[in-house]
């Protein structure tokens, strides 16, 4: 589907898929549980899932000219650290607003982790109080304004770059990857289990599963603490996204999101998600974070203790990466 679209290259290639035997057999070897390490795609700066969406989009921003990448996130924001990465990468100046998604008062939360790494890779950080939503900010205007008023050309990427008109591209890939993968490894996956706040991966994966029919088998677990404005998005981002591939028609219905995990905010954790958290590094070594795959993760363990997944089921845990943050919530983790 996406031979017609450029692409940078940012990632090292395919991402491997990994059995998670301990954790299965810890939940009773009822499916047989997956993880696909979109965590280590890159040596960009730790990676992760934004990248795979950003080889669509860096192309555009080169032709246009910009001399400076203009996005916005959390203070903790994942996707700003990986635009603070690429413009490195491309010999571009990056102006990030870093606003104050999540009310959590770790000492150190605005200096570590994420925020920590954008600013060594030389990107102009602002902090800014307000709070969350998924929605286009003034905060994130207001800096494409200033760039331009003092002499440059911005480029504008989107929260999680979800709303970019090729924002759903990367994950479009994901999935026919996922194919490639699937016929040499001798399998095909039930389920897809991806965390789901700005949108575009969930939406990117169902334009691509589409095309096998599996698009109602990816489970989004909902991070976001504001549902119903989360699945609207994915919903426009995925319709958007296969009118410019040439895909079927996604439909409402498309969109599974799961909402009972994502207390008790946006970015906080709850007890049952620094479990998790826990549980899958204990288990599998395999670090997870406190704002999206902390989440993700309680909620496919959950779904696998009630019997979501019929018995023999395989399960494939979109693994999006996000580990930086954990810096900033040292506090929680103290005695591990």
């Amino acid at each position: 589907m996406l031979q017609q679209f450029e692409r940078y290259p940012l990632t090292f290639g395919p991402t491997p898929i990994e059995p998670l035997k301990r954790l299965s057999a810890h939940l009773g070897d009822a499916v047989e549980i997956y993880a696909k390490r979109e965590d280590c795609n890159s040596g960009l700066a730790y990676g992760g899932n934004k990248l795979r969406k950003l080889e669509y989009i860096v192309p555009d921003a080169i032709k246009s000219g910009a001399d400076t990448l203009v996005s916005i996130g959390g203070v903790q924001s994942n996707h700003t650290r990986m635009v603070a990465a690429v413009a490195a990468k491309i010999g571009m100046k990056c102006r990030l607003i870093q606003e104050a998604w999540v009310p959590h008062e770790d000492a150190v939360y605005d200096r570590v982790g994420n925020i920590l790494l954008s600013r060594i890779m030389g990107a102009q950080t602002q902090l800014v109080d307000d709070g969350f939503d998924i929605g286009i900010r003034d905060s994130w205007k207001r800096a494409l304004a200033e760039v331009e008023a003092e002499g440059g050309k911005p480029y504008a990427i989107p929260a999680g770059a979800s709303v970019h008109k090729y924002g759903g591209l990367g994950y479009v890939g994901f999935a026919e990857e996922v194919r490639k993968q699937e016929a040499e490894m001798g399998l095909a996956f039930d389920y897809v289990v991806v965390c789901t706040v700005t949108g575009s991966t969930h939406a990117g994966m169902l334009v691509g599963f589409s095309a096998d029919g599996r698009a109602r088998n990816v489970i989004g677990i909902d991070a976001s603490c504001t549902p119903a404005q989360t699945k609207a998005q994915v919903l426009e981002i995925a319709q958007n996204t296969a009118a410019l591939v040439g895909a079927g028609d996604i439909v409402a219905d498309d969109v599974v999101l799961n909402e009972d995990y994502a207390y008790p905010v946006y970015g906080v954790p709850s007890q049952e998600t620094v479990e998790a958290i826990r549980l899958s590094a204990r288990l599998e070594g395999m670090i997870t974070d406190p704002v999206y795959e902390g989440k993700s993760m309680q909620g496919m363990i959950d779904l696998v203790k009630k019997g979501f997944f019929p018995k023999g089921s395989k399960v494939l845990y979109a693994h999006l990466g996000g580990a930086p943050a954990l810096n900033g919530y040292s506090y929680t983790f103290r005695n591990g």
